[in-house]
């Protein structure tokens, strides 16, 4: 046998553990099947793939389309119904009151409430629908993200921290499904123009003419105003994600800083892109201000000209006291849909930022590209590395028998690292192959590469759940031998309600010892023909140490195990040790026969 291989150097035993109208949705105020088809053509989602917001937010409606347009059909009743009102009163005026009709009056109060009626019902259910297609809308999208973010061929993580993600898969997501929501609401104020006009025409064919003319010219020059609003909109979400990621990063070594005495350039570096982030969403404000506050002055200004050329036709004759009435009123219910529609181009201004910031992850190129062949439903379990060439390795050439236990000592973490990245399959090497009985693990197929292969890293993060949970997380079988071999049962004696005592989040409600042996349960309890293991006792004490080693190497047996370690208990069960120094294989053999030859060996492992 011939290998190479990398460990850490680490020896630490002390690891730290609105609007008249609809209400508007959240107002202030690809499945797998889906990516298999893009794999062909490399893109890595069909939807937005090429890297366009704008298909990202056809394809959110276009996947809420019916309740979309079940809830236009509702609102614009809603709306027409608002419309008819004013209308109404104006034939109660002319035909009742004006001729003194009980009959008359009785009949067109009757119409009357039953617009009421309908517009009511019609209001409540359009909402409810709306809301729906905003909210799962959203929901959609998070899911297409989280598959994105999580698939095995990764590159959307690239140049992004964890809680710019996050950032993205919430609030943005979360402004798109509202832009869905409010989609009907900008169909039923259109449809509630269309009849204001259709019914001043029957009043007056120059008032609806002005309607009718003068609404396309309004909405344009409105969507001409949105237009900074939807940069700026960018912007400031890109910093917002920005200060989350940094926060959220912060937080998550916050114990190192302390260690190292830089809290003080932790928090300066977060005053920075917090006020960034204060920056860009005080200019977004201003730019929404000032488009709030143009399309109000323009709408206003048109509704004002409506009324003024109803008022005049009133004074010459040409329309009756009821039809003036109806006019006014129409006049003043257009203030209503023509606020909606600015509030709704808002939004929509915002969502095209949005859908651009997701599209980008969406077609984030892979990382390493998915392969086609296949192993055997039980593989072997041989690794072969054949000039891997990847960062600071330079040429690691080794063969690792199938079902045997392997050391693999690194003094250069970083070393060990790139090794474990091509390992898992993270990344590919430069030069090079890495094989898996016989097969080039860059033409196999992820599912069956993560099948026979598991890297289980050192930092490995627990669900929040029970212990038992995450232990059988993977399982191929009974967690019990896993528990014990990882010295976990030992854990889970100590706790409130054993096995089933429930977790904090990644594991914090444990120490950074029993953390570990909770991961290495977990990892042995998947019994993967290939089991990569790194640095898995490092937080734990010297006699629990010895005995997880004598306990893994039992139960391990018979399956190719890769222990990248600097543990000499560790390294003491394995068949073979190989020493990884200056990015090749500098020397193998047992543990006892390097520390007896060889002082690198001996400073790497014992210091």
């Amino acid at each position: 046998m011939s290998a190479s291989g990398n460990g850490s150097g680490s020896t630490d035993r002390n690891e730290p553990d609105e609007t008249d109208g609809l209400p508007a949705p959240g107002e202030p105020e690809g499945t797998r099947g889906t990516e298999d088809s893009a794999e062909a053509d490399g893109t890595p989602d069909s939807q937005g793939a090429d890297g366009s917001g704008g298909a990202v937010l056809r394809g959110a409606v276009a996947g809420q389309r019916g309740r979309v347009a079940a809830a236009s059909v509702l609102g614009s009743g809603h709306q027409a119904g608002e419309a008819l009102v004013p209308v109404i009163i104006g034939v109660v005026i002319d035909l009742a009151v004006a001729t003194g009709s009980p009959r008359a009056l009785a009949l067109w109060l009757a119409v009357l409430g039953g617009a009421f009626v309908v517009l009511s019902f019609s209001y409540r259910f359009a909402a409810r629908i709306a809301e729906r297609a905003s909210e799962q809308a959203a929901h959609e999208l998070r899911l297409r993200l989280t598959r994105r973010v999580l698939d095995p061929r990764g590159g959307a993580e690239r140049d992004r921290l964890p809680g710019a993600l996050t950032n993205i898969a919430s609030g943005d997501a979360e402004r798109v499904g509202m832009a869905v929501g409010l989609l009907a609401l900008g169909v039923a104020s259109i449809a509630g123009l269309t009849v204001s006009a259709a019914a001043l025409l029957r009043i007056s064919v120059p008032l609806g003419l002005l309607v009718l003319l003068g609404t396309p010219p309004l909405l344009y020059v409105a969507h001409l105003v949105s237009r900074p609003l939807a940069r700026r909109s960018e912007g400031e979400q890109e910093r917002a994600a920005q200060a989350s990621g940094t926060a959220a990063d912060l937080v998550a070594g916050l114990r190192v800083l302390k260690g190292l005495g830089a809290e003080n350039a932790a928090s300066e570096r977060y005053r920075t892109t917090s006020r960034a982030s204060l920056f860009a969403a005080l200019r977004a404000s201003r730019a929404q201000a000032g488009h709030d506050g143009a399309v109000l002055a323009l709408t206003g200004g048109f509704i004002a000209a409506v009324a003024l050329a109803g008022a005049v036709l009133a004074m010459r004759g040409e329309v009756s006291i009821g039809g003036l009435v109806a006019a006014v009123g129409l006049a003043q219910f257009l203030h209503g849909p023509f606020r909606v529609l600015a509030f709704v181009n808002g939004v929509f201004a915002q969502a095209r930022a949005s859908s651009q910031r997701i599209a980008d992850v969406l077609a984030s190129p892979w990382s390493v590209p998915d392969g086609s062949a296949s192993l055997p439903a039980e593989p072997a379990g041989e690794l072969r590395l054949d000039g891997v060439r990847y960062g600071s390795l330079r040429g690691v050439d080794a063969r690792i028998d199938s079902g045997s236990l392997v050391g693999v000592v690194a003094p250069d973490p970083v070393a060990a690292a790139e090794l474990l990245s091509c390992l898992a399959r993270d990344a590919d090497p430069e030069e090079g192959s890495i094989e898996v009985d016989g097969v080039d693990v860059a033409k196999l197929a992820l599912d069956d590469l993560r099948r026979a292969v598991l890297v289980a890293e050192h930092d490995a993060a627990l669900f929040e759940a029970s212990l038992a949970d995450n232990v059988a997380a993977g399982a191929r079988g009974p967690i019990d031998r896993a528990l014990d071999a990882a010295t976990a049962d030992e854990v889970a004696d100590a706790l409130p309600d054993g096995r089933e005592t429930e977790l904090a989040e990644r594991g914090r409600s444990l120490s950074g010892g029993q953390r570990q042996r909770v991961a290495l349960a977990r990892a042995l309890a998947a019994d993967p023909p290939v089991l990569v293991l790194h640095d898995p006792t490092t937080a734990v004490d010297t006699v629990t140490e010895a005995r997880v080693a004598e306990r893994l190497a039992r139960l391990r047996r018979g399956r190719t195990t890769v222990l990248v370690t600097t543990s000499p208990a560790l390294l003491d069960t394995a068949d073979t040790v190989l020493f990884l120094d200056g990015g090749t294989v500098a020397a193998q053999g047992s543990h006892a026969d390097l520390a007896r030859t060889s002082e690198t060996y001996r400073e790497a492992v014992f210091a």
